[in-house]
């Protein structure tokens, strides 16, 4: 038996560490960030009854809605974060480390002046918004909302900062470092809240800062010791910011900003857009079953996280042939994520049941958002490629065109025809058509050496 086990683990070493340099990396990275997130997601999913339980639905859907608003508030980087990363991963592909270091260091002081001068202004205008109004919602006092969003958005802001240090992690190819601190970060707040449980009783304002705070200490203190350690050589300091980089890192950045505006308006909208049309009550039902389908996407960004930095040094290094070996196996696993979602569809019931009773998922929400995270897992496949290449102009274009018509779509699914949440799935899978459709189209003429004009920008 121990033997068996042990030609087992001899197999299972000999595949891992079979092939290109590259594919031994970010097949090592794919098996960590499985172990690591799978154990991160069974977290998630016992913190959603956990939560529920400590601050009531309606305040769930609160929290849910609010904090999916402060999110926006993540593409005021300009990009920069993805800029950083392609720079980066372009900067160590050609071994120009002084270049690294500067990039680095000019990216971390624009984004810290943005943040910055963003929560002090937020600071001088908060006083004057109505939080009853935003969210809909009398449940709770506009006093404690106040503090809520106070305190949610400082976390926010603080932390974007300190999560620059997950494109280096991305640069390196080594996501599952990041995953694995996230994995520290998530175990922190679970216990934080299990104490909130027992010794409060249901808290917004506590709860804002439990999850905000985990998060920071973590962060501040993997940075610290990162840059210390592994990254020493391109560690950020004043004395490497240089404003003649600013406009090279503006320059990949403000695309990616603009793109993910697009994914703001698609994606981060639909808590806000279902609070709006049919009230914070009904938010749980959707947050529920996006986590549960969401595995689906989740799990598949296992694979294609590592590779976009990857596909930046395979592209500057026109390895092609890797590229293309990499894109048939991943087609081939999104058929097997196909029966898997179909398979999720058909139980999605009974777990629902078992997993959150109190929160009624109908039949025609689950259907939708299985049908929408295999189409986005399928753009996916193409769209990571061209992130890594930085030819986003197209991407931009048509996710203009789908965040004009997403809201528009949204209200007319759940209003005006009766959808209900399920409307709101259906316009974004409307709203989301570069991915499965143009992306593939675009992939195929870069490789192929055909991308003119909007197509190679």
């Amino acid at each position: 038996m121990v033997e068996s086990v042990s030609t087992l683990i001899k197999k299972l070493t000999d595949l891992i560490n079979r092939g290109h340099k590259r594919s031994v990396n970010a097949k090592k990275n794919i098996i960590a960030s499985f172990l690591i997130k799978g154990i991160s997601i069974l977290i998630g999913f016992y913190l959603v009854p956990l939560t529920i339980g400590y601050v009531q639905k309606e305040q769930y859907g609160i929290w849910l809605t609010l904090s999916s608003v402060v999110g926006w508030f993540a593409f005021f980087d300009i990009g920069l974060g993805h800029g950083l990363r392609n720079k980066l991963s372009e900067a160590m592909a050609n071994e120009r480390w002084e270049r690294a270091r500067i990039l680095v260091s000019s990216t971390y002081a624009i984004v810290s002046i943005i943040f910055i001068s963003i929560l002090v202004l937020f600071f001088v205008i908060e006083p004057f918004l109505n939080w009853q109004s935003i969210l809909n919602t009398e449940e709770v006092q506009q006093q404690e909302l106040r503090l809520v969003v106070l305190s949610t958005f400082s976390f926010f802001c603080i932390n974007f900062i300190l999560r620059l240090i997950d494109s280096i992690f991305f640069a390196y190819q080594r996501p599952a470092y990041k995953s694995f601190f996230s994995l520290i970060s998530n175990v922190i707040t679970l216990v934080i809240i299990i104490i909130l449980t027992k010794t409060t009783t249901g808290s917004l304002l506590y709860l804002s800062v439990a999850l905000g705070i985990a998060p920071m200490l973590i962060l501040l203190g993997v940075s610290v010791y990162m840059y210390n350690t592994d990254f020493k050589s391109i560690a950020p300091s004043y004395k490497w910011v240089r404003k003649s980089y600013f406009k090279d890192l503006f320059g990949l950045g403000a695309k990616f900003f603009l793109v993910n505006v697009s994914v703001i308006i698609i994606f981060a909208t639909d808590n806000m857009i279902i609070t709006q049309i049919l009230g914070p009550a009904a938010v749980p039902a959707y947050a529920v079953a996006h986590k549960y389908f969401g595995l689906i996407t989740v799990g598949f960004s296992f694979i294609l996280v590592p590779m976009w930095s990857a596909y930046t040094e395979a592209y500057v290094k026109n390895d092609i042939e890797w590229v293309l070996s990499v894109i048939k196996k991943l087609k081939k696993t999104w058929l097997l994520l196909v029966i898997l979602a179909f398979l999720m569809f058909l139980v999605s019931p009974m777990f629902f049941k078992f997993w959150v009773s109190e929160i009624e998922v109908p039949l025609l929400l689950s259907g939708m958002m299985c049908i929408y995270v295999i189409i986005l897992a399928w753009g996916n496949i193409f769209v990571n490629f061209i992130n890594g290449v930085g030819k986003i102009h197209l991407q931009l274009v048509i996710g203009i065109i789908g965040t004009i018509v997403n809201i528009p779509l949204s209200y007319f699914f759940a209003k005006t025809l009766g959808m209900g949440v399920a409307g709101v799935i259906g316009a974004s899978i409307i709203s989301i058509a570069y991915g499965p459709i143009f992306a593939p189209i675009q992939f195929k003429k870069i490789i192929n050496g055909t991308a003119t004009g909007i197509w190679n920008r």
